[in-house]
Order: C-alpha cells, then structure tokens, then sequence
C-alpha cells in the first residue's frame, strides 16, 4: 500500500482534454444547473484531480465513464457534485436583510396570520452551504420571539453538498469564523471550546434542535418535495451560478413553496427583473408573494 500511495502521489497531474471539459460542464450543468465557462477550466481539472487520486483514475476520461455509469451515479457522482461547487458564507452576510427581517417582514407575518398559526414560523435557508447563515437567523429568530413570549420557529437548510452539510450539523467552527457574530449573541449561542478544542465554538443545541440540514438539488424536478409551505425563504448568493432558463424555473418553484403574503429574500448582487414577475419588490433583494 505504501509503494501504490507514493507512486500516485509522483504522478503528473492528468490534463483535461477540450472534449472532456464539455463532457463534465455539460454533466454538472443537467445534474445541479451550474454552468462552468472555459475560463474555469484550470480550476475545474483542479478540483477533479483530487477525485481522480482518489479513486486510483489516470484520466479524466476514465473518470467521466466512471461517474456516469450506474455505480459511479450511486457512490460518485455527490462526491464529484461536492468539489465542483463553492460555497461560501458567511456570519451575519448581508446584515441589512436581518433589520428589515426584525422591523418589516416578522411584524407583518404576525398582522397578516391568524393567531392559531403563529405558533410556528417556517423558514427555509437555500443553498445554506456549511451552516453560518441558517444559524444567524435562528439567533435573529430567537431573540424575537423570547420578546414576544409567543410562537415558535424551525428552520430547514438545504444545501447539494454532502461535505458543507456535515460541517452545518456539527455547528463547530473556528473563532475567525465566529467573529461578525454580536458579542451579545456569542454569549447567548455559542459554547466555547476547552483544552483540545480550544479555539473553537459550537452552536448551542437550544439552536442546532431547531435547524433540520437535508440535501437538496434546487434544480431537480417540477417541485421541491418539501411538504411544508414556508413563511420565509432565503436564497442568498446561489441563482448567481445559474443560467436564465434555470432562474426562472427555480423561482416559479419558490413561488409555490411559499405561503400567501411570504417573503424571498436572495443575495445584493441578485434581482427577479426579467425572471420572475409574480412576487412584488419590497426592498432591495427582497420579494413578497401577494396575499
């Protein structure tokens, strides 16, 4: 096992042919809707070569033959969906969105729900990659709602990639990453590391037990197969890596998982112009379904 380890290691890392880069953007583009321009050829033969050590694979054309046949899509097609997509995230992103979640949309939800369904608000974290915004909003959510004595909430975050998703469920990260977090919140919601594990923080389990982590492909199918109907919807920074065709269906989807009069909120950088003309702009990057 030695000798087989330090040979793979030794070897030069394989080139990707033109035709096998078409072939893999093609396969990650119907799998997960991403689409990968030529100029990120170099980063996704990157990405790929790690696979192809992995499994003891010379070529990339091997390594497509491989991920598309039937054992390759059940054991690693997810794993190759995992390397090639990016995630990041971060605490407290966007902080303008969680003011007018406080002022605007939570008081409205409130006026406009009778009062035996405000028992529990439904919120659903989109392309959560590995847990910080999921998290934020269950603090933001908690603080409310200790105020208001009344009612509860639940989270889903959902994400395609395996990999990010183990990270989310531990809720353990280092302290840069915990470092937009309020100090009023850290005191609250985070539990910090001893001896071995110092230096680190983890999400106190009052918040972990109210976020449920799934994988989901946001693209797959008609609908979503979520059976709850959600109040809230954040889908942040993800329609960003999606062609138009993608868009548009995506948010159609959204549109009817969400509860008349709920909110969508998506990243700065993203509007609906052109793609979606059924919810109304409320603020900047922030859309309602008509009541």
């Amino acid at each position: 096992m030695q000798n087989s380890s330090y040979n793979l290691s030794k070897q030069k890392n394989p080139s990707m042919s033109e035709h096998d880069f078409r072939r893999f953007s093609n396969l990650i583009y119907e799998e997960c809707g991403v689409k990968i321009s030529s100029t990120k050829k170099t980063m996704l033969t990157s990405r790929l070569t790690k696979r192809l050590r992995l499994q003891d694979i010379t070529s990339f054309s091997e390594y497509y033959d491989y991920v598309t046949s039937r054992q390759g899509r059940s054991k690693e097609l997810v794993h190759m969906i995992n390397v090639v997509t990016t995630n990041k995230t971060d605490f407290f992103r966007e902080p303008k969105h969680l003011d007018f979640l406080l002022k605007n949309c939570l008081p409205d939800l409130f006026q406009s729900k009778p009062m035996n369904l405000l028992k529990r608000l439904n919120v659903w974290s989109a392309g959560c990659s590995s847990g910080e915004e999921p998290y934020t909003i269950a603090m933001v959510l908690k603080e409310f709602f200790s105020k208001q004595r009344i009612g509860d909430f639940s989270i889903l975050a959902t994400d395609i990639s395996t990999r990010v998703l183990e990270t989310a469920e531990r809720g353990i990260y280092p302290e840069k990453i915990v470092l937009p977090i309020p100090p009023n919140f850290k005191h609250k919601f985070l539990m910090r590391g001893k001896n071995s594990q110092k230096g680190l923080f983890r999400i106190v389990p009052e918040l972990r037990n109210r976020v449920r982590f799934e994988r989901l492909n946001l693209i797959e199918g008609n609908v979503f197969g979520i059976k709850t109907i959600m109040d809230i919807i954040f889908c942040r920074n993800v329609i960003i890596y999606f062609d138009r065709q993608t868009q548009i269906k995506l948010f159609k989807k959204f549109y009817n998982q969400l509860i008349p009069g709920g909110y969508l909120f998506i990243g700065h950088s993203e509007t609906l112009n052109g793609i979606n003309d059924q919810f109304v702009t409320v603020a900047i990057s922030v859309y309602r379904k008509p009541i």
